[in-house]
């Protein structure tokens, strides 16, 4: 009769359980309901636990169904509500792109970049339609005036910025263009859409010089956001003391959030050293910031014997650790991360505080619970898994371990050892599986780099904010740190990389990770191994041998298409430079796209020399060092130095697996022809498969050199399923000869969004669409898959995997 009243008693635990597959059900919708549907929805859901709560005959099984029901139909309900609520606050498509003037107050201490600084505004006078917070670019221009024209094209900061730039807390009255947020779409990439949504932000612009406007402070600096100002007098205050740019970078980073300020290559050197968690304040920081200060907390409380028996000292070290990370979280920006794992760390703080001797699983499952509540979209976050099993784990490790406060003086070492290798153990399964890549000097570089970090430079950093010249003393120790770092990087093997594998190895593999984890017997733990092999093992499909399969990325206003035969890849063009931010196509989506799907190219072409189709070719350079170069680059240009370089010259051709390839422009290279423009010199590449279906990927060719084509090669040498749009869809390409001779089923039009050139021009596509060809772009697609085998089908990775916060880029796939 106990054994039957106790499972009964679990019901609470079903319940939880069902409201966090419920709102993991909600985030897979594509679009949303009616608000009217979530209400009936929680509705519902309190009904059905109600049910339970009243009915106390009702059998456990019922009781268990009832309550799952009941969770999952809350749990789906409360996140459909609220993002109703926030769909609701969204920009009005008829505001993008219009000059508006809004006024409002920079809530967020402005971010300087390589051309300007970016803030965020909250707005409270303004057209209607503008959403209530709004992301902010202000850029400086060649003549080194803000709010410039986008067309004014600037190159880079001013090097005295003006007295009066944006400071946090003041109001200002600005003249700014918006759009909504929109980002590229591709495989295994960043989605920018959910970060926006995530942080509140349902538009992003740029601040300009407007005619009969001009930005204005209205007010200095008030009370209405102090933490705001102080990081940003702190972050103003390291950058004096600090000569050393990159220390300062860093030590900014980590006193004050801004993880802007730390340079691109120290993000890779810390992502090789697996330390990158403690160079920014993610979840997994302030999760073993409070595990630190813990026990800093627990160890002084035993010193006093009052206190001790006032109250437990592991309860006052939960509830220290949990204080001091919610004060560093709140001074470091209270990002979203950070709010959700000190929300973790308070439910477990009192969980332990409440003397319930909970079984682990269940008090996992309601702090989970707790947080999915908080925020719903915690669930599609890579942070919040890797700071919320650092956290299971941790605890977990520690349940029911008593404390021997007699104990030598080693012990802490060996303990600090073990909690860090049991971490790593948990972690490195789930970073493989969610960013294809782990460091394998992880566990020495942690060892050594937790330690320096948490109880030396960032103690420094704060304290520097009472006495300065303890600064130099941080950059000055963690000079050395970086100096280490360097030296481990340098192994061979430091890093290793993995494909991306399906939901079920994956899955398989995390949990391999937590049994290996786990303070169990080593025959048990040891079971852990079989889950890792499938993921571990696992090898994406490829075409079969005579067939090839095409992935035009989305990389924006550029071009790079990804093909892929049974034992070889090819990869044309390398994407465009992002702006001025220093950002580029190669870095931050074909590099992470070819590691997801286990791709190294073996030939990379470059079809001209302008920036939008080489500017990721750097990265690239750096993360293929074992690909073959090919294009239409002048000699002396910078990608040609210090490697072989094939020119790109008509009638060269080779085969891969039964796929035939063919250059059939440029006749000459690039030096030859020195006063035609790049765009004339643009590679032209026909792929043939061997039952005839072709792709055909024109770089920016125009109409000059389509005429040119069609003279020497002919309709029948033209002929494509698929084809690139040449120049992006420009009004100086694609001649109706050119379109004929072609005659594609689909054309792909990759261009940005909204971009300033008109990419693709509607004269272009209704000429696709009267021609009866499938017209998509990468706005409205992302990126698209397209097979040789079935050529008149493909799939566009916004429409497979879009959901209700993605934005609805105007529909571009018009039928013929």
């Amino acid at each position: 009769m106990r054994d039957r009243h106790a499972a009964r008693a679990a019901w609470p635990f079903v319940g939880l359980g069902g409201f966090v597959a419920g709102s993991a059900l909600q985030l897979q919708q594509a679009a949303l309901w009616h608000w009217a549907a979530y209400v009936a929805l929680v509705l519902a859901g309190a009904t059905c636990i109600g049910t339970v709560i009243r009915a106390r005959r009702l059998a456990t099984r019922r009781a268990w169904l009832v309550a799952l029901i009941g969770g999952a139909a809350l749990g789906a309900g409360l996140a459909g509500v609220r993002g109703c609520a926030f769909v609701a606050t969204a920009l009005d498509p008829a505001l993008q792109g219009r000059d508006l003037l809004l006024t409002g107050v920079v809530v967020q201490m402005p971010t300087p970049f390589e051309g300007g600084l970016r803030f965020r505004l909250d707005v409270d006078d303004g057209p209607a339609g503008v959403p209530p917070r709004i992301a902010l670019s202000w850029y400086a221009s060649q003549d080194r005036r803000w709010g410039s024209d986008e067309e004014a094209a600037p190159t880079g900061m001013a090097a005295a910025p003006p007295v009066d730039m944006p400071r946090a807390g003041e109001r200002w009255r600005l003249p700014v263009r918006l759009k909504a947020p929109h980002g590229s779409f591709n495989p295994y990439g960043f989605d920018v859409e959910l970060w926006a949504w995530v942080q509140g932000l349902q538009a992003s612009g740029y601040v300009r010089s407007a005619a009969g406007a001009a930005p204005e402070r209205l007010s200095s600096a008030g009370w209405s956001h102090p933490v705001e100002q102080a990081r940003e007098h702190v972050r103003d205050a390291i950058a004096a003391r600090v000569s050393d740019a990159r220390m300062a970078g860093v030590l900014s980073a980590l006193a004050v959030g801004d993880q802007a300020a730390i340079d691109r290559a120290d993000w890779d050197l810390f992502r090789a050293t697996g330390v990158a968690h403690l160079m920014s304040i993610s979840g997994l920081h302030v999760t073993l910031f409070a595990w630190m200060a813990g026990g800093a907390v627990g160890w002084l409380w035993r010193r006093s014997r009052r206190l001790m028996l006032r109250w437990p000292a592991q309860h006052a070290a939960a509830f220290g650790g949990v204080v001091l990370a919610a004060a560093y979280a709140l001074f470091s920006g209270w990002g979203v991360p950070s709010q959700r794992t000190v929300c973790m760390l308070a439910v477990m703080a009192l969980l332990r505080g409440s003397g319930l001797r909970w079984p682990w699983p269940m008090a996992w499952l309601l702090t989970c619970a707790t947080v999915v509540a908080l925020d719903p979209w915690a669930l599609t976050q890579a942070g919040f898994w890797l700071s919320f099993v650092a956290v299971g784990v941790l605890f977990a490790a520690d349940a029911g371990k008593s404390r021997d406060t007699r104990s030598a003086w080693w012990t802490a070492p060996l303990r600090l050892l073990r909690e860090q290798a049991s971490v790593t153990l948990a972690l490195t399964p789930l970073t493989l599986l969610l960013f294809q890549q782990a460091s394998l000097v992880g566990l020495l570089a942690n060892l050594v780099s937790i330690p320096w970090v948490t109880l030396g430079v960032l103690p420094l950093a704060l304290l520097g904010v009472a006495a300065p010249p303890l600064w130099s003393i941080a950059a000055w120790s963690l000079q050395g740190l970086m100096s280490l770092l360097e030296v481990l990087a340098a192994w061979p093997m430091a890093q290793v990389g993995m494909a991306a594998p399906p939901l079920w190895a994956a899955a398989a593999g995390v949990a391999g990770g937590l049994v290996l984890a786990m303070r169990w017997p080593w025959p048990m733990r040891l079971l852990g191994l079989p889950l890792l092999l499938p993921a571990l093992l696992w090898q994406p499909s490829r075409p079969e041998p005579g067939g090839f399969e095409v992935l035009a990325a989305d990389v924006g206003q550029g071009s790079a298409i990804l093909v892929r035969t049974a034992g070889h890849s090819l990869l044309f063009d390398a994407g465009p430079r992002f702006g001025l931010t220093g950002q580029d196509a190669g870095q931050q989506v074909l590099v992470p796209l070819l590691r997801a799907l286990g791709d190294s190219p073996d030939l990379v072409v470059l079809s001209h020399s302008d920036l939008d189709h080489i500017g990721g070719a750097p990265a690239l350079m750096r993360a293929l060092p074992q690909a073959r170069w090919m294009g239409s680059l002048p000699e002396g240009h910078a990608l040609r130095t210090g490697r072989p370089f094939t020119p790109c010259v008509a009638e060269r051709g080779w085969m891969w697996d039964g796929v035939r390839f063919e250059i059939l422009h440029p006749l000459e290279p690039p030096e030859a022809t020195p006063r035609t423009r790049p765009n004339g010199q643009s590679c032209v590449l026909r792929i043939v498969a061997a039952d005839g279906a072709a792709a055909l990927l024109t770089g920016d060719i125009e109409s000059a050199q389509e005429a040119e084509l069609l003279r020497r090669v002919g309709p029948q040498g033209l002929r494509a399923d698929l084809l690139l749009a040449p120049h992006h869809g420009s009004r100086t390409s694609s001649s109706p000869p050119f379109v004929a001779a072609v005659d594609p089923s689909i054309v792909v039009f990759q261009a940005g969004y909204r971009n300033r050139f008109g990419h693709p021009a509607a004269a272009v596509r209704a000429r696709y669409v009267h021609a009866g060809v499938q017209t998509l772009d990468s706005p409205g697609c992302g990126a698209l898959h397209w097979r040789s085998l079935d050529p008149g089908a493909w799939t566009c990775e916004r429409q497979a995997r879009g959901r209700y916060w993605n934005h609805e880029a105007r529909q571009t796939a018009a039928e013929p």
